[in-house]
């Protein structure tokens, strides 16, 4: 192939399929058995990973389809383990602007998808920078619930620990103009009672201030604190004390609804300076709560809907 004289979507194409012709099963949690004819990705998986239908994926392929969208391409780019560089050059590909310097950025790096693959079942998630869950795994499905259902502009830890006026737990006529609409940004389907909820709160305001020295440019971390400003009193009163930290380790009570209550550890690691969170949340080795999150997944308490690992939210 020339690609010196070949059209910007048959590149576009192109790569895509050499990108999923390389990426193996097994690097997604998914069987590699002797029935395949290729060693990499099937397109159906990785539509299904990247959350966009088969027909699209074969058009963009093909070439038919030439003009992703932004959330597309970055939802293409973490099914696909890009690096940087190769995310970078996928948004070229589709004639969009690479998310710049300075930025939060949604993309997990390899190395991150090999760490969270060996994780089995245990419960995983990846949050940004501005705590905008991108990634979680059958574990943490099965613990929580499927944050599938709720829309991708509300699966925020830092929005479901501190709603805005009008929402469920927030002050009355808080931030609420007349006649408005609320929606519940929830990460739970059920309830979670954390060991200290006061400094959880405190922690992730200090966590949320570090990121602005971070990404001092970001527009959705700008738009996150206005809305929790205006809108949460007990946010603003955090905020304004100006304590700059990070949010690392706590201790939760999941009341399960099929197991019952279930005591975890919940830590928070970092990854350099993509500042991701990886929050993995695990039981006691041995105790009743480990045994209690082995029969929540024998029971299949996901969500049909949910993929078994490794799921990349747009």
């Amino acid at each position: 192939m020339d690609l010196m004289s070949t059209p910007p979507a048959a590149d576009l194409g192109a790569t895509i399929r050499i990108w999923r012709d390389r990426l193996p099963p097994s690097a997604v949690a998914l069987p590699s058995g002797r029935a395949r004819r290729a060693a990499g990705l099937r397109r159906e998986e990785l539509a299904d990973l990247a959350g966009v239908s088969v027909d699209y994926l074969v058009r963009l392929e093909q070439g038919r389809a030439t003009t992703p969208s932004a959330p597309v391409v970055a939802a293409l780019a973490r099914a696909l383990q890009l690096t940087v560089a190769e995310r970078d050059h996928l948004y070229r590909l589709a004639r969009l602007v690479p998310p710049a310097d300075g930025t939060i950025s949604d993309h997990i790096p390899p190395g991150v998808h090999r760490v969270l693959s060996r994780l089995g079942d245990t419960a995983a998630a990846v949050f940004a920078a501005d705590w905008e869950l991108v990634w979680w795994n059958r574990g943490w499905a099965t613990l929580l619930g499927d944050p599938a259902e709720a829309p991708p502009r509300l699966r925020n830890f830092a929005r479901s620990k501190f709603p805005v006026g009008g929402e469920p737990g927030a002050e009355s006529g808080v931030g609420a103009g007349p006649g408005a609409v609320f929606e519940v940004a929830r990460l739970a389907h059920w309830p979670v009672i954390e060991s200290d909820p006061d400094a959880v709160d405190r922690a992730v305001v200090a966590d949320l201030r570090r990121a602005t020295g971070r990404f001092p440019n970001d527009p959705r971390l700008a738009a996150l604190i206005a809305d929790l400003n205006a809108g949460n009193a007990r946010f603003a009163e955090l905020w304004a004390a100006g304590v700059v930290g990070a949010h690392r380790e706590d201790h939760k009570r999941i009341e399960h609804p099929s197991v019952g209550p279930v005591t975890v550890n919940c830590d928070v690691l970092g990854d350099g300076d993509t500042e991701l969170k990886i929050v993995v949340m695990t039981a006691v080795p041995g105790s009743p709560d480990e045994t209690k999150l082995r029969l929540a997944l024998i029971a299949g308490a996901v969500s049909p809907a949910v993929p078994p690992a490794d799921v990349p939210i747009s």
